[in-house]
Parts: structure tokens; C-alpha cells; sequence
């Protein structure tokens, strides 16, 4: 699990290049450790924090940063047959407040997606233009230096080390706090999910110390995965109600991501920023669980939900196509709000009458495509 932790990374941490470290804002020793722990040193490069203190969530425990290099090399923008040369310069446009004086972003400034925070200028042409932050999230600039690994020519190449809030726990800045879906683990492999945030008044208590607890696990997990050591660290560490050393790990929960274009479907890889994989195993356990609308709601509604008009007199779900920019009401659709449509003419019918609106999955629709490239018609039968 060391591995896969948010940890303590390594201590020059200002002075680093790499394009992506986690960083662990409160680490703490741990109360129980074995002999090889000292004599390696791994306190120096902590992992975790001890999960002893009430409300600790809401007081910082398991806040992390991510730390984001960007490089900017201007050399590689400048043209050989033109002749052309540009330089980092102040911006001469007032809404620019990303941008310092030397046309680098400002030290501690907030950047938001699409917004400018370096300007170039080329004199060949007397033109200046800003670049714009191409993330989906708020970053802070940690500070700006030059890369000393190449030639540097008329100080055109410099380095940008832009800090972000951590997107475990949301898309923005603001709030450093664990959400629900993020992923934590003991030392031992006992991994599990926030399931759960609760505030201090809803937390149980010990009628003798009045302390609370900062993480309840579920004690079905002990039987599967038979992790002892998990047991015997809270044992051990006498002082406090069963204390375990717990480390946040990097598997962060994103309720957006990347879209297929042909599918509307998310797209696989966890790098892409695609979605987890929901398989047949995945399908059989919700079947046998008894919770098919879980099902639905995961492969339709938070897969590729379509609405699509629908023509009662031919079946047809490809023919039907916008004709006038004019809106109407159309009819609420299942267990879901009435949408707004605008008003659709099926060629094969030629007709404008009778036509349905439907919530499927847009890769049906794309099915039917497909199924009328190989002269296959696939027709609807709609029930009011």
C-alpha cells in the first residue's frame, strides 16, 4: 500500500520537476512499527496519519496536494523562415490579474481553467497574446524559476510549478477535505471507500472518555480479507481506542470524465481520465443483490443517457430530425422531468405528427445506425 499512498514524498520538495507528486500535508509517525522501521528510516518519509483525533476531517486530516510541473519553452515556438522572436512581456490588458510584470504568472495567484496567465510577445510582427490554463481545475502558482538542465538563450525557456487543491475531495481549491469515494487503507492492504462524512454531534462516543472516533470500519471485512496485523496494531497502541495508521491513497473519485464521441460513452484508462470498468460481474451482483435499478442508473442514466425522437407511425429512431428552431413541451418521459425538444419531421413517414420522445442509451441509437449501414431496419413500438 506504501506505493499507492499520498504520502510524504520527498523533502525538497520546492526544488522538484517532477510532472505529478502527491504530497501529504499532516503526516505522522505511527504509534506501532516494526524493527525494521527505524532502522531504515522511513519516519523521514512518513505515509499516513494516525486516526485518533475527533473531527479530524474537518481539521485537516488527510489534506494533500498535488503538484503539477509545467514547462515552457519558447524556442520551440519560433519560426526559422520568418525569423521570428518572442519574449515573456507584462500584458497590456487590465483584466489579465494572472499575469506579474514580467509576463510569467504571479506567485500565489488562484488560476482558473481558461483563464490567461502568461503572455508572449513576438517583435517580428508586434504582436502579444496570453495562453490560457488548459486544466479543469483551480491552481495556485508555487513559484516560477528557469530550467538550468538546458542552454538557456535570452532567458527564454522557464519552468512553472503550478500547486493544485486536491480533487479528491472536489474540483476546486477552496476545501481540502476528504469526500465520499475517495480511497484509504491500513498498512496491511485493509483498503475501503469513504462510504460516509458525519459530523461530530452524529459521531458515537465512549461513555467512559468521551472520545470519538475519527474512521468506523465495517466489521465484515475482517472475515474476508483476514488482515490480523490491522487487529493487532490497534491492540497494541494501548493509549487510544484501537488507533491504526491509515494512509490516503491516490485513487481519487471524479463524478465527471471523459466522454467517447461516438459512443457518449465514458471512455477506459485511468490516465485518459475515463471511468471504472462496470462489467458482467459487476451486472450479476447487482441482479442477485436485488437492486436492478442501481443497474439502470449506472449504465443508462450516469452512462450515456440520450433522449431521442421517436416516430409512432413508422418505429423509425433514425428518420426524425429538427426542422424549425421552435420549442414545445415534449411528454414527460418515465420517472423522469419533462424536456424541452424542438419540433422534429420523420423523412420516411413524411410527417410531423406523432412523434415521441424517448430515454435511451445514445449506444442504441448508435446500434441502429449501424444495423441500417447493413440494410437492417430496426423499428419501436411505442405504448402510451
Amino acid at each position: 500500500m506504501a506505493k499507492q499512498t499520498t504520502a510524504f514524498s520527498l523533502q525538497a520538495l520546492r526544488y522538484s520537476v517532477d510532472q505529478k507528486l502527491y504530497h501529504l500535508q499532516t503526516p505522522q509517525s505511527p504509534i506501532v512499527h516494526t524493527s525494521a522501521y527505524k532502522k531504515y528510516c522511513i519516519d523521514e518519509y512518513p505515509t499516513g496519519t494516525n486516526a485518533i483525533i475527533a473531527s479530524s476531517v474537518e481539521r485537516g486530516m488527510f489534506h494533500g496536494q498535488i503538484h503539477q510541473t509545467e514547462t515552457v519553452d519558447l524556442s520551440d515556438q519560433m519560426s526559422r523562415s520568418d525569423g521570428s522572436r518572442k519574449y515573456f512581456m507584462e500584458s497590456n490588458i487590465e483584466r489579465h490579474r494572472s499575469i506579474d510584470s514580467d509576463g510569467l504568472p504571479c506567485v500565489g495567484q488562484t488560476i482558473k481553467p481558461d483563464e490567461e496567465y502568461y503572455s508572449i510577445y513576438n517583435e517580428v510582427n508586434n504582436e502579444q497574446h496570453a495562453v490560457k490554463q488548459k486544466g479543469s481545475e483551480d491552481v495556485i502558482v508555487d513559484y516560477v524559476t528557469m530550467d538550468g538542465k538546458k542552454h538557456l538563450q535570452n532567458h527564454l525557456q522557464k519552468h512553472m510549478f503550478l500547486l493544485s487543491g486536491f480533487p479528491l475531495l472536489c474540483p476546486f481549491y477552496v476545501a481540502g477535505n476528504p469526500v465520499i469515494g475517495d480511497k484509504f487503507s491500513s498498512r496491511h492492504g485493509q483498503k475501503g471507500v469513504c462510504s460516509q462524512l458525519w459530523p461530530d454531534i452524529d459521531i458515537p462516543f465512549s461513555e467512559v472518555t468521551g472520545m470519538c472516533p475519527d474512521l468506523i470500519i465495517n466489521p465484515h471485512a475482517f472475515p474476508l480479507r483476514m488482515a490480523i496485523g490491522m487487529l493487532l496494531e490497534s491492540i497494541a497502541a494501548k493509549i487510544f481506542i484501537g488507533p491504526v495508521y491509515y494512509q490516503r491513497l491516490q485513487h481519487m473519485v471524479h463524478s465527471t470524465g471523459m466522454v467517447d464521441q461516438i459512443t457518449s460513452q465514458p471512455i477506459k484508462g485511468r490516465k485518459g481520465g475515463g471511468g471504472i470498468c462496470f462489467g458482467e460481474i459487476e451486472r450479476d451482483s447487482l441482479l442477485a443483490h436485488g437492486a436492478a435499478y442501481l443497474l439502470h442508473d449506472r449504465l443508462h442514466t450516469c452512462s450515456d443517457y440520450h433522449i431521442a425522437a421517436v416516430c409512432s407511425t413508422c418505429g423509425s429512431i433514425l428518420t426524425p430530425s429538427a426542422i424549425k428552431p421552435e420549442k414545445r413541451v415534449a411528454r414527460a418521459v418515465k420517472e423522469l422531468p419533462p424536456v424541452r425538444t424542438p419540433k422534429v419531421f420523420c423523412h420516411a413517414s413524411d410527417t410531423n405528427k406523432g412523434m415521441e420522445t424517448v430515454a435511451i442509451p445514445y449506444v442504441f441509437k448508435y446500434l441502429a445506425a449501424e444495423l441500417a449501414a447493413m440494410s437492417i431496419k430496426m423499428t419501436l413500438q411505442l405504448s402510451i
